[in-house]
């Protein structure tokens, strides 16, 4: 069913923007040709065609495929898609990412410098004012067919306003509130208005959606109210000031006891179910049993610049092969910085525990973590006459040597050695260093490819761990999240490998169980035993089995916020949460070019907010513009 819904009817949404906004307009049309009002809502089933427009706008730009047609505009219309938008204003503003892309405004993102007239802001600000429009549309015209099936299409379109209000109290704090098409200026809501009206229609909308899991793939149902309701709930104290941590955990349990499951399936048999989450079969290889709501992306039917086939391409750059990825091109734009990469950091003594016979040879130099004294650093066999250790070096020399002695030890330069040889010279960098003397070679890999925690999808061979500059693509680690390959290693459906079949999760059941456990130790009434269980489920899948599982004392609000950004990373949280931990702008957390600094420094606090569109305020003299701009 992945694709079904997202096969709307072009002419429903020339419909949905013309009829029932101009009076003069609800006529019928001298050409029989055209489309109208009552053709649109004529029944159920169309009114399902025009419901797949209300999905579509959060996945597609315009009505011409990719481009020529966009439904914004000001703004390159790939630029424009919602989780393209989602991505540069949650994820880009924080120590998640970084693009060397200098189109106007994109840089300042990062550098967390935008002004009030900055493209991108703006561009989602209309997205999700858009998805307002059309769904008021949808409602008030499918209100008039008495049909039941429709009232669930009404609940759908009712609970994806609410969806886009959430994203706009978010990023923009207090904006208009409209449910219905007029011609009136709208006054402007409070952040409290607006968070009171989200939770009523989630409240009023559960018991006429879909019941749990029973609707088609990329539609919601009642859990995914469940689950808007518990994070919104989680996020009360930001947008309200008024706590409610107690219905974030009783709402979290609903989505918990729910069919929804975290996947554990290992379809391509790679020893990890998490990467499933993001090939380009996700709607049917395991991992849309966690999906509660998703936007739904095919190569040949929902072309876009936008989605997973942004995350994809922007992704690919240096030595990286774009095929392996199964795309055509990478657009050598994003990476992450040092701080999400260290997330995943353990220690080199942990990642040699995975080794189980110690050898006679070891390491040793100024760079050894000995330097030239005694002990050597040890090696183990890993095979006959192969030995491999996990090590950080500096800036310096080494060789290996057997038994700590000068009479039998190699040396060598480009990864070939031989008896009693130079010198090796290396770089400062934590490795996987192995030592061949089947072949007389030796080779240093980055430890950050041998992370125990499957999670840790990032590529470093030609990329630096640390930024010194954010343009060149090769300053920064790569992340190889999202694929266009399926479980079995074929690409996607579109050959050209121009456009991404994978589709978007943007609320799946891991962030429930943290959602829970964060609720519940910032003083709801949840249990403990429970979130460490919950965190331990995630934990399990990621490492293939329970050597990282965490204990009570293990669980502080501080892990659970790392544990999040190990998890969610470039899913579009990142900001919200830095936010709700208040490290956001402070200078209690900083990152590489925060506030365009090379080792971060502290932003102005009105940085938490967006400013409302320039445009929108010369036009309606009910808008103030938020504080800072």
């Amino acid at each position: 069913m992945k694709r079904t819904i997202l096969k709307f009817s072009f002419i429903a949404l020339s419909a949905l923007l013309v009829m029932s906004c101009h009076d003069e307009l609800d006529q019928t049309p001298i050409d029989p040709d055209t489309v109208t009002e009552q053709d649109v809502f004529a029944d159920a089933k169309q009114a399902k065609g025009a419901l797949a427009k209300l999905y579509a706008s959060l996945a597609l730009t315009g009505q011409q495929g990719p481009s020529g047609q966009p439904d914004i505009s000001g703004i390159d219309e790939g630029f424009s898609q919602y989780t393209r938008m989602l991505y540069n204003l949650n994820e880009l503003t924080t120590d998640h990412a970084v693009v060397g892309w200098g189109d106007p405004g994109l840089p300042d993102l990062h550098a967390m410098s935008w002004s009030s007239g900055n493209d991108f802001t703006e561009a989602m600000y209309y997205r999700l004012a858009q998805e307002v429009s059309f769904t008021n549309s949808f409602i008030a015209n499918a209100n008039l067919l008495a049909d039941p099936v429709v009232e669930q299409y009404i609940a759908e379109a009712r609970f994806l306003r609410a969806f886009a209000y959430y994203n706009l109290m978010d990023l923009y704090g207090n904006v208009p509130l409209t449910t219905e098409i007029s011609t009136e200026l709208p006054e402007q809501a409070t952040r409290t208005e607006i968070f009171t009206f989200v939770e009523d229609e989630l409240l009023d909308i559960q018991s006429n959606l879909a019941a749990d899991g029973s609707n088609e793939y990329g539609r919601v149902d009642e859990v995914a109210a469940w689950a808007l309701l518990s994070k919104l709930y989680l996020n009360a104290e930001v947008f309200t000031g008024e706590a409610r941590y107690n219905e974030a955990v009783e709402y979290s349990e609903k989505v918990i006891n729910s069919s929804y499951s975290i996947n554990t399936n290992d379809a391509n048999g790679n020893g990890s179910a998490y990467d499933e989450l993001f090939l380009a079969d996700n709607n049917v290889n395991g991992a849309q049993n966690e999906f509660i709501f998703t936007l739904n992306f095919d190569g040949l039917q929902s072309q876009t610049f936008g989605g997973t086939t942004f995350l994809t391409h922007a992704s690919i750059g240096g030595n990286m092969n774009a095929l392996d990825y199964g795309v055509n091109a990478g657009w050598a734009g994003l990476r992450t910085t040092e701080a999400l990469v260290k997330k995943f950091d353990v220690s080199d003594d942990a990642l040699n525990n995975s080794f189980t016979t110690i050898s006679n040879w070891a390491i040793i130099g100024s760079a050894t973590p000995n330097g030239w004294s005694d002990p050597d650093t040890d090696m183990y066999e890993i095979a006959p006459d192969v030995y491999q250790v996990f090590a950080t070096l500096t800036d310096g020399e080494m060789k290996f040597r057997r038994d700590n002695l000068w009479d039998n030890n190699y040396g060598g330069a480009d990864g070939n050695v031989v008896f009693n040889g130079d010198n090796i010279s290396v770089d400062a960098g934590r490795y996987l260093i192995t030592f061949n003397l089947n072949n007389n070679t030796y080779t240093l890999e980055s430890i950050y490819d041998y992370l125990p925690d499957s999670r840790a999808m990032f590529y470093t061979n030609g990329q630096s761990l640390e930024i010194e500059e954010i343009p060149p693509f090769e300053q920064g680690f790569a992340v190889t999240k999202f694929k266009n390959i399926d479980s079995n290693g074929n690409q996607g459906s579109d050959n050209t490998g121009n456009y991404v079949d994978t589709d978007y999760p943007v609320i799946r059941l891991p962030e429930i169980y943290l959602n829970y456990a964060e609720a519940t130790l910032r003083g709801g009434n949840g249990s403990e035993a429970t979130a460490v269980n919950l965190i331990n489920e995630i934990r399990e899948r990621a490492y293939g089995n329970s050597s990282a599982n965490i204990n009570s004392s293990d669980l502080t609000l501080e892990f659970v916020l790392d544990e999040r950004s190990r998890e969610l990373y470039w899913e579009g949280q990142r900001r919200t949460d830095l936010i709700r931990y208040n490290l956001f702008t402070t200078n209690d957390y900083l990152w590489p070019f925060k506030g365009d600094a090379q080792n971060g420094v502290s932003v102005p606090e009105f940085r938490t907010l967006f400013p409302i569109p320039n445009d929108l305020l010369s036009i309606n003299p009910n808008l103030t513009q938020n504080e800072g701009y």
